[in-house]
């Protein structure tokens, strides 16, 4: 398959905090988190027009445009369009702290993945990227068949003509990875929320259907949006707050992981490595965390700790 020119790495950062995700960010203080995940060694970034609005991809842009372009992996993704909306008031209604001048407007087809992607790359300022995801397809207004049935080979051809170097399907949801990857004409799935120790749903088909597919994996929210980021385990998990009966389970996998000497912070980043992703993607919306992530990923875990998770059913 083809490759980016540079390898992903086993560290990522996914940047839809720099779209004010949840909290708002200042320029200097995106760039600064940035800053930080460069010295940190961090060469792969992620973003999507979804991500506040196209805000995540110039921050990301500015920044990467100051970087030699041969050193670094920049993936975005299609599927949704941004269109003017004047009409709009307040803030977009999608968790993004941002004003709500544009509207997102499902587009899976092979005019539209162009537009989207042409779009992103005025946005971002750079020439081109090295993959392209297609996002959400189970989301849209047309359904997850019909948007496959278009957006795959729309993006096989951005492949193909050497537009991007690499092409695949980002979601939280197995069924739209095993339908995508089923194809055959895609090189890497993101998996989202699937693949963790709070969720690993994905090893029942997702993963296996990759394996078999040769499609590379990469896993995303690997923290469940948080229930997964603290070694005291608490919070929100996937944008709500987390059931009592998972939260009882993740503090029974975080005493497990504490009488290893390891937190469930680094335990949850190791994890998805172990069963078959090649690349974390994690996020950030404050100073040193890229770092200490970057820094837990160096960190050993027991073989012992796995073990003692497994038999205990965890």
């Amino acid at each position: 398959m083809p490759e980016p020119g540079v390898p992903l790495g086993r560290l990522g950062f996914g940047v839809a905090s720099l779209g004010n995700l949840f909290m708002e960010l200042s320029d200097e203080r995106a760039f600064e988190i940035l800053d930080e995940a460069w010295a940190a060694g961090i060469r792969s970034f992620d973003t999507a027009p979804h991500y506040g609005l196209g805000l995540s991809e110039r921050r990301i842009g500015t920044f990467l445009a100051t970087k030699p372009r041969d050193e670094f992996v920049l993936s975005t993704k299609v599927g949704r369009l941004l269109e003017p909306d004047p009409g709009a008031d307040g803030l977009d209604d999608e968790g993004f702290r941002v004003p709500a001048t544009m509207k997102r407007v499902w587009g899976f087809d092979a005019d539209a993945v162009r537009r989207s992607l042409d779009a992103s790359l005025e946005r971002l300022g750079l020439d081109r990227v090295d993959i392209v995801y297609i996002h959400d397809p189970e989301r849209s207004d047309i359904g997850l068949d019909a948007a496959l049935a278009t957006a795959v080979p729309a993006v096989a051809a951005l492949r193909d003509e050497g537009v991007v170097g690499q092409v695949g399907i980002g979601t939280m949801v197995n069924e739209a990875v095993v339908a995508a990857v089923r194809t055959g004409a895609l090189d890497l799935a993101m998996i989202a929320n699937r693949l963790t120790l709070a969720d690993h749903s994905a090893l029942d088909e997702a993963v296996p259907a990759c394996r078999e597919h040769g499609v590379g994996v990469v896993a995303a929210a690997v923290f469940n949006t948080g229930l997964l980021a603290h070694a005291e385990p608490h919070g929100r998990f996937e944008y709500a707050d987390a059931d009592p009966q998972l939260l009882r389970r993740v503090r029974r996998i975080a005493a497990v992981c504490a009488s290893h000497g390891v937190d469930v912070p680094t335990a949850a980043l190791h994890y998805p490595l172990r069963r078959g992703a090649q690349t974390v993607v994690v996020g950030a919306n404050g100073p040193g965390q890229i770092a200490q992530n970057a820094a837990r990923l160096e960190t050993h875990v027991p073989e012992e700790l796995w073990a003692e998770l497994e038999a205990d059913g965890l």
